[in-house]
Protein backbone atom coordinates (compact mmCIF):
# COMPACT_ATOMS: atom_id res chain seq x y z
CA UNK A 1 0.00 0.00 0.00
CA UNK A 2 2.62 2.76 0.58
CA UNK A 3 6.21 3.55 -1.28
CA UNK A 4 8.87 3.69 1.99
CA UNK A 5 11.22 6.77 1.34
CA UNK A 6 14.69 7.40 2.83
CA UNK A 7 15.47 9.57 5.57
CA UNK A 8 14.56 13.44 4.48
CA UNK A 9 15.15 16.89 5.27
CA UNK A 10 13.00 19.71 3.91
CA UNK A 11 12.19 23.67 3.64
CA UNK A 12 9.44 24.82 0.99
CA UNK A 13 9.29 28.17 -0.15
CA UNK A 14 5.87 30.12 -0.62
CA UNK A 15 6.72 30.69 -3.98
CA UNK A 16 6.40 26.69 -5.24
CA UNK A 17 3.18 26.68 -3.24
CA UNK A 18 0.01 26.03 -5.58
CA UNK A 19 -3.80 25.35 -5.66
CA UNK A 20 -3.41 22.92 -3.11
CA UNK A 21 -2.42 20.30 -6.06
CA UNK A 22 -4.40 21.51 -8.04
CA UNK A 23 -8.08 20.90 -9.27
CA UNK A 24 -9.94 19.94 -6.74
CA UNK A 25 -12.60 17.08 -6.82
CA UNK A 26 -15.98 17.95 -7.05
CA UNK A 27 -16.68 16.24 -4.08
CA UNK A 28 -13.96 17.73 -1.90
CA UNK A 29 -15.56 21.46 -3.04
CA UNK A 30 -18.57 20.38 -2.19
CA UNK A 31 -17.52 19.35 1.11
CA UNK A 32 -15.74 22.48 1.96
CA UNK A 33 -18.99 24.03 1.13
CA UNK A 34 -20.54 22.57 3.43
CA UNK A 35 -18.03 22.70 6.53
CA UNK A 36 -18.33 26.43 6.22
CA UNK A 37 -21.69 26.79 7.79
CA UNK A 38 -20.99 28.14 11.16
CA UNK A 39 -20.36 25.66 13.73
CA UNK A 40 -21.35 25.62 17.59
CA UNK A 41 -18.33 25.84 19.98
CA UNK A 42 -17.84 25.90 23.83
CA UNK A 43 -17.99 29.24 25.20
CA UNK A 44 -16.19 28.45 28.21
CA UNK A 45 -13.09 25.64 28.38
CA UNK A 46 -14.19 22.11 28.50
CA UNK A 47 -12.02 19.38 28.41
CA UNK A 48 -12.06 16.22 26.40
CA UNK A 49 -11.93 12.57 27.39
CA UNK A 50 -8.82 10.95 26.59
CA UNK A 51 -9.92 8.03 24.44
CA UNK A 52 -6.78 7.02 22.13
CA UNK A 53 -7.80 4.84 18.49
CA UNK A 54 -6.95 0.67 19.05
CA UNK A 55 -4.21 -0.18 16.50
CA UNK A 56 -7.37 -0.90 13.77
CA UNK A 57 -8.93 2.66 14.32
CA UNK A 58 -9.35 5.77 12.33
CA UNK A 59 -9.96 9.21 14.49
CA UNK A 60 -13.80 9.90 13.79
CA UNK A 61 -12.74 13.54 12.23
CA UNK A 62 -11.40 12.25 8.85
CA UNK A 63 -14.64 9.12 8.71
CA UNK A 64 -16.80 12.07 8.36
CA UNK A 65 -18.33 11.80 11.48
CA UNK A 66 -20.98 14.41 12.47
CA UNK A 67 -20.69 15.54 16.15
CA UNK A 68 -20.51 18.91 18.23
CA UNK A 69 -17.35 20.52 18.81
CA UNK A 70 -15.92 20.21 22.65
CA UNK A 71 -12.95 22.93 22.38
CA UNK A 72 -13.79 26.15 22.17
CA UNK A 73 -13.23 29.42 19.92
CA UNK A 74 -9.92 31.84 21.10
CA UNK A 75 -8.19 35.04 20.02
CA UNK A 76 -3.98 33.95 20.42
CA UNK A 77 -2.58 36.72 18.38
CA UNK A 78 -2.42 39.64 20.67
CA UNK A 79 -3.97 42.89 19.50
CA UNK A 80 -5.96 40.85 16.54
CA UNK A 81 -9.89 40.53 17.14
CA UNK A 82 -10.83 39.17 13.80
CA UNK A 83 -8.80 36.08 14.14
CA UNK A 84 -10.06 33.10 15.93
CA UNK A 85 -8.56 29.38 16.47
CA UNK A 86 -9.99 26.57 18.11
CA UNK A 87 -8.84 25.39 21.02
CA UNK A 88 -9.33 21.54 22.46
CA UNK A 89 -8.13 20.33 25.59
CA UNK A 90 -7.14 16.55 27.00
CA UNK A 91 -9.34 16.03 30.30
CA UNK A 92 -6.72 15.62 33.20
CA UNK A 93 -3.89 17.18 34.88
CA UNK A 94 -1.63 16.74 32.42
CA UNK A 95 1.21 18.49 31.77
CA UNK A 96 0.13 17.40 27.48
CA UNK A 97 2.45 17.97 24.72
CA UNK A 98 1.01 21.03 22.43
CA UNK A 99 0.40 20.67 18.65
CA UNK A 100 -0.43 23.54 16.21
CA UNK A 101 -2.61 22.43 12.91
CA UNK A 102 -2.94 24.40 10.39
CA UNK A 103 -6.19 24.41 8.03
CA UNK A 104 -6.66 23.81 4.31
CA UNK A 105 -7.08 26.38 1.30
CA UNK A 106 -10.56 26.87 2.42
CA UNK A 107 -9.53 28.26 6.03
CA UNK A 108 -10.60 27.03 9.39
CA UNK A 109 -13.66 24.87 8.62
CA UNK A 110 -15.65 22.23 11.22
CA UNK A 111 -13.27 19.11 10.03
CA UNK A 112 -10.49 20.36 11.02
CA UNK A 113 -11.97 21.89 14.54
CA UNK A 114 -13.00 18.07 14.83
CA UNK A 115 -9.85 16.64 14.26
CA UNK A 116 -8.58 18.98 16.83
CA UNK A 117 -10.77 17.22 19.10
CA UNK A 118 -9.67 13.52 18.11
CA UNK A 119 -6.25 14.55 19.02
CA UNK A 120 -6.98 15.87 22.24
CA UNK A 121 -8.47 12.69 22.99
CA UNK A 122 -5.04 11.50 22.55
CA UNK A 123 -3.70 13.18 25.02
CA UNK A 124 -2.71 16.73 23.00
CA UNK A 125 -3.22 20.05 23.87
CA UNK A 126 -3.99 21.32 20.38
CA UNK A 127 -4.40 24.70 18.63
CA UNK A 128 -6.53 25.06 15.31
CA UNK A 129 -4.71 28.33 13.68
CA UNK A 130 -6.10 30.38 11.71
CA UNK A 131 -4.04 32.18 8.79
CA UNK A 132 -7.06 34.11 6.94
CA UNK A 133 -8.71 36.26 9.61
CA UNK A 134 -11.72 34.68 10.36
CA UNK A 135 -12.46 34.22 6.76
CA UNK A 136 -13.22 30.82 4.62
CA UNK A 137 -13.29 30.36 1.15
CA UNK A 138 -16.47 28.15 -0.73
CA UNK A 139 -14.85 27.57 -4.18
CA UNK A 140 -11.32 27.02 -5.96
CA UNK A 141 -11.33 31.46 -6.92
CA UNK A 142 -12.07 31.95 -2.91
CA UNK A 143 -9.63 29.41 -1.81
CA UNK A 144 -6.84 30.87 -4.18
CA UNK A 145 -7.60 34.47 -3.51
CA UNK A 146 -6.95 33.90 0.46
CA UNK A 147 -3.98 31.31 -0.03
CA UNK A 148 -2.19 34.79 -2.19
CA UNK A 149 -3.07 36.85 0.69
CA UNK A 150 -0.66 34.84 3.29
CA UNK A 151 1.62 33.94 0.53
CA UNK A 152 2.12 37.85 0.02
CA UNK A 153 3.01 38.45 3.67
CA UNK A 154 5.23 35.44 5.10
CA UNK A 155 6.38 37.56 8.16
CA UNK A 156 2.45 38.08 9.35
CA UNK A 157 2.31 34.09 8.78
CA UNK A 158 5.33 33.16 10.85
CA UNK A 159 4.12 36.08 13.54
CA UNK A 160 0.83 34.57 13.63
CA UNK A 161 1.99 30.77 14.29
CA UNK A 162 4.33 32.19 16.66
CA UNK A 163 1.41 33.62 18.86
CA UNK A 164 -0.04 29.91 18.44
CA UNK A 165 3.44 28.61 19.76
CA UNK A 166 3.47 31.23 22.25
CA UNK A 167 -0.04 30.77 23.61
CA UNK A 168 0.21 26.87 23.90
CA UNK A 169 3.72 27.55 25.95
CA UNK A 170 1.75 29.89 28.65
CA UNK A 171 -0.33 27.24 29.37
CA UNK A 172 -0.03 25.49 32.93
CA UNK A 173 -1.22 22.55 31.07
CA UNK A 174 1.16 21.82 28.51
CA UNK A 175 4.73 20.11 28.66
CA UNK A 176 6.38 23.28 26.79
CA UNK A 177 6.80 20.63 23.93
CA UNK A 178 5.17 21.80 20.81
CA UNK A 179 4.74 20.81 17.58
CA UNK A 180 3.02 21.69 14.14
CA UNK A 181 1.00 19.33 11.33
CA UNK A 182 -1.26 20.50 8.16
CA UNK A 183 -2.93 19.58 5.19
CA UNK A 184 -2.34 20.54 1.63
CA UNK A 185 -1.70 24.01 1.94
CA UNK A 186 -1.50 23.95 5.80
CA UNK A 187 1.06 20.92 4.92
CA UNK A 188 3.41 23.61 2.95
CA UNK A 189 2.95 26.18 5.69
CA UNK A 190 4.57 24.05 8.43
CA UNK A 191 7.45 23.22 6.65
CA UNK A 192 8.29 27.11 6.08
CA UNK A 193 7.40 27.46 9.94
CA UNK A 194 9.68 24.72 10.45
CA UNK A 195 12.53 26.60 9.25
CA UNK A 196 11.72 29.90 9.81
CA UNK A 197 9.52 29.87 13.11
CA UNK A 198 9.95 30.06 16.90
CA UNK A 199 11.65 26.83 18.09
CA UNK A 200 9.60 23.62 18.29
CA UNK A 201 9.56 20.30 18.43
CA UNK A 202 7.99 18.34 15.42
CA UNK A 203 6.58 19.41 11.58
CA UNK A 204 4.01 16.74 10.55
CA UNK A 205 2.95 17.49 6.96
CA UNK A 206 0.33 15.81 4.91
CA UNK A 207 0.53 16.75 0.68
CA UNK A 208 2.08 20.30 1.39
CA UNK A 209 3.99 21.65 -1.27
CA UNK A 210 8.38 21.29 -0.80
CA UNK A 211 11.46 22.25 -0.81
CA UNK A 212 14.71 20.18 -2.74
CA UNK A 213 17.15 22.56 -1.77
CA UNK A 214 19.99 21.00 0.98
CA UNK A 215 20.89 23.94 1.88
CA UNK A 216 17.42 25.68 2.77
CA UNK A 217 16.27 22.75 4.71
CA UNK A 218 19.75 22.81 6.93
CA UNK A 219 17.80 24.96 9.62
CA UNK A 220 15.59 21.75 10.40
CA UNK A 221 16.33 21.12 13.65
CA UNK A 222 14.06 17.68 14.33
CA UNK A 223 12.56 15.20 12.83
CA UNK A 224 10.21 15.60 9.72
CA UNK A 225 6.76 13.17 9.39
CA UNK A 226 5.36 13.20 5.84
CA UNK A 227 2.60 11.73 4.20
CA UNK A 228 1.76 12.09 0.37
CA UNK A 229 -0.27 9.91 -2.66
CA UNK A 230 0.97 8.38 -5.38
CA UNK A 231 -1.65 9.78 -7.33
CA UNK A 232 -1.18 13.30 -6.77
CA UNK A 233 0.43 16.22 -8.52
CA UNK A 234 1.19 18.11 -5.90
CA UNK A 235 3.11 17.43 -4.84
CA UNK A 236 3.77 14.83 -7.15
CA UNK A 237 5.75 11.18 -6.41
CA UNK A 238 9.14 12.81 -7.72
CA UNK A 239 8.60 16.08 -6.09
CA UNK A 240 8.77 14.09 -2.54
CA UNK A 241 11.33 12.06 -3.76
CA UNK A 242 13.48 15.34 -4.82
CA UNK A 243 12.42 16.28 -1.14
CA UNK A 244 13.75 13.08 0.37
CA UNK A 245 17.40 13.60 -1.61
CA UNK A 246 17.13 17.04 0.18
CA UNK A 247 16.77 15.97 3.66
CA UNK A 248 19.31 13.55 3.00
CA UNK A 249 21.44 15.78 2.34
CA UNK A 250 21.07 18.46 4.87
CA UNK A 251 21.03 15.15 7.47
CA UNK A 252 17.33 15.87 8.59
CA UNK A 253 15.79 12.55 10.00
CA UNK A 254 12.68 11.52 8.86
CA UNK A 255 9.72 9.97 8.41
CA UNK A 256 8.11 9.81 4.40
CA UNK A 257 5.88 7.68 2.78
CA UNK A 258 4.15 8.30 -0.82
CA UNK A 259 0.91 5.89 -1.06
CA UNK A 260 0.08 4.01 -4.03
CA UNK A 261 -3.39 3.86 -5.35
CA UNK A 262 -4.35 7.53 -3.61
CA UNK A 263 -4.89 10.80 -4.63
CA UNK A 264 -5.01 14.22 -2.88
CA UNK A 265 -6.62 14.96 0.09
CA UNK A 266 -7.22 11.32 0.98
CA UNK A 267 -6.28 11.21 4.38
CA UNK A 268 -8.58 13.92 5.80
CA UNK A 269 -11.37 12.47 3.97
CA UNK A 270 -11.49 8.82 4.29
CA UNK A 271 -15.09 9.02 4.08
CA UNK A 272 -15.31 10.22 0.20
CA UNK A 273 -13.86 7.19 -0.62
CA UNK A 274 -13.20 4.78 2.29
CA UNK A 275 -12.80 1.32 0.13
CA UNK A 276 -9.89 3.08 -1.09
CA UNK A 277 -8.69 5.17 0.94
CA UNK A 278 -8.92 3.66 4.65
CA UNK A 279 -6.15 1.21 4.74
CA UNK A 280 -3.19 3.97 3.53
CA UNK A 281 -5.24 6.55 6.26
CA UNK A 282 -4.86 4.03 9.00
CA UNK A 283 -0.88 3.07 8.41
CA UNK A 284 -0.41 7.19 8.15
CA UNK A 285 -2.16 7.87 11.06
CA UNK A 286 -0.19 4.68 13.17
CA UNK A 287 2.50 6.65 12.04
CA UNK A 288 1.56 9.59 13.54
CA UNK A 289 1.26 8.88 16.77
CA UNK A 290 4.73 7.24 16.78
CA UNK A 291 6.20 10.15 15.09
CA UNK A 292 4.04 12.70 17.45
CA UNK A 293 5.38 10.11 20.65
CA UNK A 294 8.84 10.10 19.46
CA UNK A 295 9.43 13.96 18.95
CA UNK A 296 6.66 15.27 21.65
CA UNK A 297 6.37 13.18 24.69
CA UNK A 298 9.88 11.35 24.73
Amino acid sequence: MRSPLRATRFALPFLVLAACGGEPEESDTAMDEADDAPAPVAAEETSIPLDPTGADELPPAILGAERDMRGMSVQYVPGDDATEGYLAVPAGEGPFPALVIVHEWNGLVDRVRRMADDLAAEGYVVLAADLYAGQTGANRDENMALVQSVLADEPTMIANLDAAVAFLRARPDVTGRVGSMGWCFGGGIVLTYGLGGVNHDATAIFYGQLLDDPAALEGMDHEVYGTFAAEDSGPAPADVERFEAALDAAGVEHDLHIYDDVDHGFWLRVDQDPEVRTAPALDAWQRLKAYLDRTLRN
